[in-house]
């Protein structure tokens, strides 16, 4: 609010000044008018040239004091093989614009003061000059055809599909709000047909498992890829337009819904051999964090980064993913650690545990000790709600029995999530189904034992939310003592 005012005050003073300005100068002209007009135009012709020099010289000084931060200068080699190409020509643009840009800012200020109003100077009509027109049309023409030209040649260098994918490595991409569902190829080296009608809270691809290729496909919640290998990324969209985006990789393709994309490219640096680059350049010399300064530094913590580069909604900044590229052996042994997506997630083992017996057991423990938590290990919600599924009712109404038998209590119910979406609509969530608990447990009687709901959203995961198995087990509904 002070801000607001501030401006205000300084648009109003400026105003004010602006106005007396017009009022002497309207004064002076009753007097001498050509005289005040020549005064003018130097004045203005004058700060048109000094606004030239200030102009100019800070936006070379910018480039120049920035360079250690901007892709393609200072450390920031592309990390991809293809990359070193494009940035070449983004050189190229830059040096032939750049001197085009800095004439034409030179010429343009240079002529506002040099061509002012002043007694025994007056202006040049030239109604038509075919000769210049030829010039100012050609020129550029002939430039540009050029540049794109070079343009249309590396992008088909680094844009032809691939047929032989015997050593090429698979990654699919889908993009959603506000999050990326990443998929690799099981050992067959193909991906599983999809069906967006089989979309589901726990198909999220909608894949169809009629397929047998999709059996040993993966979904993991970072991007592997190894150094010196050719990748190609299948890319998709499951709600609105988002844009797929390496920029050290120098790799950008829209993810449209409805209509796969791709890209293909071979990185050239791992993520510690980058980090290596940037040891030793002052600005990531500092810690990471600054309230931490004995903390890692900032090159000791760099990672490649995946974002999204369309602005798809307000949760849009939460679509940031790690990018690690190692080895061909480290990835060859990352990816025999991955666990298929159908074997952990749908194929269900054929007998159930009771929770009855489990939760009474537990929550006697838990109370005997007079202290400790107990995840509900058969509460469940429908996908993106707070509504209990039916499966859940059992272990509650079991929990609501045994604290009936212990009254006075004061217990919390806290709900937790992954890391997948927006962190704050997360909390939300987290909270409201830690209430949706707390309401059925009193609804269905506990007797004079208190309870708290409390959400915590994705900031206490007790495993890895790096694969579909931590993430299941990050979004649970505990219960613990707050005391007597």
């Amino acid at each position: 609010m002070t801000l607001v005012l501030l401006l205000i005050f300084t648009f109003l003073v400026l105003l004010v000044l602006l106005r007396a300005s017009k009022l002497i100068e309207v004064a002076q002209s009753l007097k001498n008018p050509k005289e005040v007009r020549y005064r003018t135009s130097k004045i203005q012709g004058t700060l048109l040239f000094v606004f030239m020099v200030l102009f100019l010289g800070g936006v070379f000084y910018f480039n120049f004091h920035y360079r250690n931060y901007m892709l393609g200068f200072g450390p920031h080699d592309a990390a991809s093989v293809h990359g070193t190409e494009l940035d070449h020509l983004l050189w190229i643009t830059i040096l032939v614009t750049g001197f085009v840009f800095v004439l034409t800012q030179i010429a343009l200020f240079w002529f506002g003061y040099k061509y002012r109003e002043r007694e025994g100077h007056s202006a040049k009509y030239i109604s038509h000059d075919n000769k210049l027109e030829l010039i100012w049309t050609i020129t550029p023409a002939v430039v540009m055809t050029l540049l794109v030209f070079s343009g249309l040649d590396i992008w088909n260098k680094i844009m032809p599909d691939v047929k032989d994918k015997s050593n090429l490595v698979q990654l699919e991409v889908t993009g959603f709000q506000f999050g990326w569902i990443l998929r690799y190829p099981g050992p067959d080296n193909e991906f599983g047909a999809r069906n967006f009608r089989l979309i589901s809270g726990t198909n999220p691809l909608g894949q169809d498992w009629k397929d047998p290729k999709n059996y040993d496909d993966v979904h993991v919640g970072k991007i592997v890829l190894p150094k010196g290998r050719q990748v190609r990324v299948k890319i998709t969209a499951r709600d609105v337009l988002h844009s797929f985006f390496l920029p050290h990789f120098r790799v950008k393709m829209d993810a449209v819904p409805g209509m796969p994309t791709y890209a293909i490219f071979t990185p050239k640096y791992t993520t510690e051999e980058y980090r290596q680059r940037l040891k030793g350049v002052p600005e990531y010399m500092v810690p990471a964090d600054p309230e931490n300064p004995d903390g890692p530094k900032k090159w000791e913590t760099f990672k490649y980064e995946l974002a999204c580069a369309e602005l798809c909604g307000k949760g849009h900044y939460s679509m940031r993913r790690e990018v690690e590229v190692v080895e061909p052996a480290e990835y060859e042994a990352w990816l025999k650690k991955q666990k298929s997506y159908y074997l952990t997630n749908i194929k269900k083992p054929e007998t159930k545990v009771e929770p009855v017996e489990d939760v009474t057991a537990n929550v006697e423990k838990m109370l005997s000790a007079g202290k400790g938590s107990i995840k509900l290990e058969h509460v469940h919600f429908k996908t993106g709600s707070a509504e209990l599924t039916h499966e859940s009712w059992k272990e509650l109404n079991s929990l609501a029995k045994t604290l009936s038998a212990h009254p006075g209590l004061k217990l919390e119910v806290s709900g937790h999530t992954d890391n997948q979406g927006d962190d704050a609509a997360n909390m939300k969530l987290s909270q409201k189904r830690a209430e949706a608990v707390k309401i059925y447990l009193m609804k269905t009687g506990i007797g004079q034992t208190i309870l708290v709901a409390k959400g915590y959203g994705e900031t206490q995961p007790i495993e890895s939310n790096d694969t579909p198995e931590g993430r299941a087990k990050n979004r649970r509904t505990e219960v613990k003592i707050l005391g007597d």
